[in-house]
């Protein structure tokens, strides 16, 4: 099923390293650096339709206007753990961009999200949010934090995440289909155990070496 708040991210060099990121004998460290490097491409896509507004400024030879990112600060929100290994990436190319953070956990027998943990900066209504986790499985925890920014007063939401299950792809775009969701891998289904497949594994173990 198409959804038009969906973005499927295409491009050479995501594509290879999403390869090596889903490879199972890849090590840790090799690992981070992928998801760094992914996350950093995805974000230039992400950020294109940012506004912008003119300055007047001194080169070396005159004065002359040129563009900014107009607006507030960014704001990059992980979704606790996994989320936090996308996030060096995205500063690299936003280094002026605030982190909050979200947490929530998959409970393994009901597969709902439980909350234990949110941090937003204040003054955040007209702030853009990149709501950030790596997997989107069943769709559960990344609509309840969807939920909890809304509830704050957000209302300019993206998500990201590296590979999307169709389940979670649907649910996530059905229940908020103002949000643009974007990934760079949509995989064929999930388990009977709610993991993707193919997937990845479990992304915040490969981060953490927690496996």
């Amino acid at each position: 099923m198409n959804f038009q708040n969906f973005y499927l991210i295409n491009h050479p060099l995501i594509e290879h390293k999403l390869t090596y990121i889903r490879k199972k004998n890849t090590s840790k460290k090799e690992f981070k650096e992928l998801v760094d490097e992914v996350a950093m491409l995805m974000a230039y896509e992400i950020t294109k339709d940012f506004p912008l507004e003119q300055i007047e400024i001194s080169t070396p030879i005159c004065k002359t206007k040129s563009n900014v990112v107009s607006g507030k600060k960014v704001v990059l929100v992980p979704i606790l753990r996994a989320g936090l290994g996308m996030v060096d990436g995205i500063l690299k190319l936003i280094p002026s961009a605030r982190v909050g953070h979200i947490g929530l956990y998959r409970d393994e027998n009901t597969l709902q999200p439980v909350s234990y943990y949110f941090k937003i900066p204040s003054s955040s209504e007209d702030r853009e949010f990149i709501l950030i986790d790596p997997m989107l499985a069943t769709g559960g925890s990344a609509a309840a934090a969807v939920n909890m920014l809304k509830d704050s007063g957000v209302k300019n939401i993206k998500f990201m995440c590296l590979i999307a299950a169709p389940e979670g792809m649907e649910r996530l775009c059905r229940t908020h289909p103002d949000i643009k969701v974007y990934a760079a891998g949509l995989d064929e289904q999930l388990n009977e155990f709610g993991y993707i497949v193919p997937g990845l594994g479990d992304a915040g173990d490969r981060l953490f070496g927690t496996k």
